[in-house]
């Protein structure tokens, strides 16, 4: 049985206890599924999150705003990962996609809301470009106001869900300032015409992932998420609510990894004794819960940080992030060598966990990104 006692933590609520509780017996029972085709697979699970519910939480309800519950979408995370990373996938992505739309967008724009939250639209957010991954504020794609539209011309990369979203938030120069005051944020249906899908992109662990066209895209003004040149604003406060939650799908996938190396360790036999009895096994898997248990505490503090009502969690976002990201890949190799020829045998749930935890480190700002934002948050803290 994984551990659950970490629910019993004074950061959770009894409704998000309740939560995971019935997560776990849903994922137990639903997850996984068929992953051979991986656009009909990430369909097949956003129809059923949504269907079940699962997927309210990823965006604010149109009917009655409010604050995201962070805790609820890192335990959602972390809950789904452990089942199936591409089931956490589909999930965080309706909310990564739609959180421009849930912290700024209007009461118009929010009507995609009520489709992306009851599974019935998927959602996609076109931050990244060829030439400019971390570096956000160096953005070539371009916004240009033509009467009472916009025209956006440029390409984003590495899109997750390009290629199978219906809608898609786009970051694009306007110009109302140089770098980062000069960008702005869109919302762009899927159909609109001169979007094309350039490329698909295969990566090591599979996800619908793509390179987006943008020739001469034409959207009204209304389209504009916020206002004139408060792209990059929206952009980093999206990712301030959600980075946390990146942590919480690596954490998921740490524990799946402990708990996997445990039943190995219990059941294989090695020189006639189990491998536990083994100390240098015994050191692994001590030194696997060490971090597993550190990464909660850092994850679950941002959250319930960010849900207390603190404006920004930029350092305890990034420290969760780095940390549990870190630790993870860590804790899945340990695992795979625990495991020995079975670890790097395809198909094997340690080898898969293997090739979907590397991109974490990646995505919503690489590790050594977030040892910049850490320090910068740091000594920003001295000078006040």
């Amino acid at each position: 049985m994984p551990d659950r006692s970490f629910l019993a933590w004074p950061f959770f609520e009894d409704r998000h206890r309740a939560h995971a509780e019935r997560l776990e017996a849903w994922c137990t029972a639903k997850l996984p599924v068929d992953h051979h085709d991986v656009d009909a697979a990430c369909r097949k699970l956003v129809a059923a999150l949504g269907r079940d519910g699962w997927l309210m939480p990823t965006a604010v309800d149109p009917a009655a705003p409010g604050p995201l519950d962070v805790r609820m979408l890192c335990l959602t995370r972390e809950t789904l990962a452990r089942h199936d990373g591409l089931s956490d996938f589909a999930f965080a992505m309706q909310g990564l996609g739609t959180g421009a739309i849930s912290l700024f967008g209007s009461p118009e724009q929010q009507r995609w809301l009520e489709k992306t939250r009851r599974g019935e639209a998927i959602s996609a957010f076109a931050l990244s470009e060829p030439r400019s991954g971390s570096d956000v504020a160096n953005m070539d794609m371009t916004a240009t106001r033509d009467g009472g539209d916009y025209v956006l011309t440029g390409e984003k990369t590495w899109i997750s869900n390009g290629g199978i979203a219906d809608v898609y938030t786009v970051f694009a120069r306007t110009g109302e300032a140089p770098g980062a005051r000069g960008i702005s944020c869109f919302l762009v249906p899927a159909g609109t015409p001169s979007l094309t899908v350039a490329e698909r992109l295969e990566v090591i662990a599979p996800h619908p992932l793509a390179r987006l066209s943008f020739d001469g895209v034409r959207v009204p003004a209304s389209a504009m998420i916020g206002k004139p040149g408060d792209g990059f604003r929206i952009a980093m406060s999206v990712l301030d609510v959600f980075r946390s939650t990146v942590g919480a799908a690596a954490l998921g996938f740490a524990r799946r990894a402990l708990d996997e190396s445990l039943s190995r360790a219990n059941s294989r036999e090695l020189f006639g004794k189990p491998l536990f009895d083994l100390q240098m096994v015994q050191g692994h898997l001590a030194e696997m819960a060490l971090d597993v248990d550190a990464s909660a505490l850092l994850v679950y503090r941002a959250a319930w940080t960010k849900d207390s009502g603190a404006a920004r969690v930029t350092r305890e976002a990034a420290m969760a992030k780095l940390f549990a990201t870190d630790r993870a890949q860590a804790v899945i190799d340990a695992a795979v060598q625990l495991h020995g020829g079975d670890g790097v045998r395809k198909g094997h749930i340690v080898e898969s966990l293997y090739r979907e935890i590397r991109a974490l480190r990646i995505y919503e700002g690489a590790s050594d990104v977030q040892k910049v934002v850490i320090a910068r948050q740091v000594m920003g803290g001295l000078a006040e």
